[in-house]
């Protein structure tokens, strides 16, 4: 059986080689039944920058139609962009029209490949400065080894799988102006490394539509031709995948499983949670009604630690008032006391200079008294003397007159001068006196006067006295 269908595809091979590839491009073979509905797979992880993704889809052998998978390619040449191609209706049968590179995008049917491929044009990327850059948002190009990157939202078609354009149940999609200049312009066919990849895929019995039902294990791959290993996507809906959607639904149900117990656990935690939130906020409540508590009493309590304080604090202003009260009437006293000493020793200063200067008031009246007394003194003397001299010559006169007349040139002895009686007057002793022709000498009156007034020494008697009176001494009568 196998070597039946081995022998279709090698004679199907030569007939397609027979056909000129400008006829292949544009009819291709003749099929009258439709292809299936595109596998849907998650796309494998770009193996290096400067390769472009090439979709999967239906080819047709020996057998019927087979999945061709998606990979990523290596372009013939730098700028250079790939047009899937599709199955076309057309004169009562479906002609496949082949894909091809060009420097833009042709019309591909209108078909939704995906992965930047949404039926008109390319949002997968673009060519820049030789560098391509890849569209985070359908691309998947894992790590971050690719520097040419953005991120650009493309309205992605998941509802519609057509695998064709035109006839029944087909796409209605028209190729445009660009799309039929992008077609008649230059352009390359598939590469060495893309025939390569179909020609593998059309050998693999699983990938044929009739064994897998539309939904093939291998339905991308990571590099052309490696159908194995770690870079091949399964098709969903496939025997593997199934299994290993059972596996992720077995998973999926552990994981709810767990995941129930976990929000049963965390449910409980959270009630737990909500629990000590309620004790904490219960304990907190308590805490906060005793603060306030504390808080009240301290407030009822500062009106009365402030009215004390305002209390001692007008105690302590009144005693220091009285203190300063104190301290200033202390003051005043004692100014007073220094003012009144001050006045008594003026007053005291005041009198002893008084009765100083009436002490030499007295000293000075006294020794003007006594000058004044020595004066008179002298005077009296000084009359007496001249008293005394005069009644020896009266006395000597009133015997001569009495007997005769003295001579004129007789010599008298001078007698001790008498002091006159209370009986002589002076008439009397002008009477009795004789005429004298010649008197004696008189002595000299300087012994008799005063001696000179001396000024007084203060608070002190005075140091001189008078000279003695000398009492008059009478003479003998001749």
């Amino acid at each position: 059986m196998r070597t039946l269908r081995s022998i279709r595809l090698f004679l199907l091979v030569l007939a397609i080689l027979a056909i000129p590839a400008t006829s292949f491009a544009q009819f291709g073979l003749s099929i009258t039944v439709a292809p299936p509905e595109l596998a849907v797979y998650a796309q494998p992880i770009c193996p290096q920058a400067g390769y472009i993704w090439t979709p999967g889809y239906w080819a047709y052998g020996g057998d019927g139609y087979y999945w061709v998978p998606g990979t990523w390619v290596e372009p013939p040449a730098v700028g250079l962009l790939w047009t899937p191609g599709y199955w076309g209706w057309g004169d009562g049968r479906y002609a496949w029209n082949d894909g091809y590179w060009g420097p833009e995008v042709g019309f591909y049917g209108g078909v939704n490949y995906g992965f930047g491929y949404g039926g008109v044009g390319y949002q997968g990327g673009y060519w820049r400065n030789n560098q391509f850059s890849y569209n985070t948002y359908v691309n998947n190009i894992g790590g971050g080894h690719f520097r040419n990157t953005y991120r650009k939202t493309v309205n992605v078609n998941t509802r519609n799988y057509v695998s064709y354009n035109g006839g029944s149940g087909g796409l209605t999609a028209r190729p445009s102006a660009g799309d039929e200049s992008a077609a008649h312009a230059r352009h390359d066919g598939p590469t060495a490394a893309q025939s390569g990849h179909q020609r593998a895929a059309s050998q693999n019995y699983d990938l044929l539509a009739s064994v897998n039902h539309g939904h093939p294990a291998i339905a991308a791959t990571s590099k052309p031709g490696q159908f194995t290993g770690k870079g091949v996507m399964a098709a969903r809906g496939s025997d593997e995948n199934r299994s290993a959607e059972n596996k992720a639904a077995a998973t999926r149900t552990s994981e709810n499983k767990a995941t129930e117990n976990r929000l049963v656990e965390n449910k409980a935690a959270a009630t737990r949670s909500n629990e000590n939130k309620a004790d904490e906020n219960r304990s907190a409540e308590n805490k906060a009604a005793a603060t306030r508590t504390s808080e009240n009493k301290a407030a009822e309590n500062r009106p009365v630690e402030n009215k004390a304080a305002a209390t001692r604090s007008n105690e302590n202003k009144a005693d220091e008032n009285r203190s300063a009260e104190n301290k200033a009437a202390a003051t005043r006293t004692s100014e007073n006391k220094a003012a009144e000493n001050r006045l008594v020793e003026n007053k005291a200063a005041e009198n002893r200079s008084a009765e100083n200067k009436a002490a030499e008031n007295r000293v000075e009246n006294k020794a003007a008294a006594t000058r004044s007394n020595e004066n008179k003194a002298a005077d009296n003397r000084s009359a007496e003397n001249k008293a005394a001299a005069t009644r020896p010559s009266e006395n000597r006169a009133a015997p001569q007159r009495a007997e005769q007349p003295a001579p004129l040139h007789v010599k008298t002895v001078a007698a001790r001068p008498e002091a006159p009686s209370a009986r002589t007057t002076s008439s009397q002793q002008s009477h009795q006196a004789a005429p004298r022709t010649e008197s004696a000498p008189r002595a000299p009156a300087v012994q008799h006067q005063a001696t000179p007034k001396q000024a007084a020494a203060p608070k002190s008697e005075p140091s001189h006295q008078s000279a003695p009176k000398q009492e008059p001494t009478k003479s003998e009568p001749r």
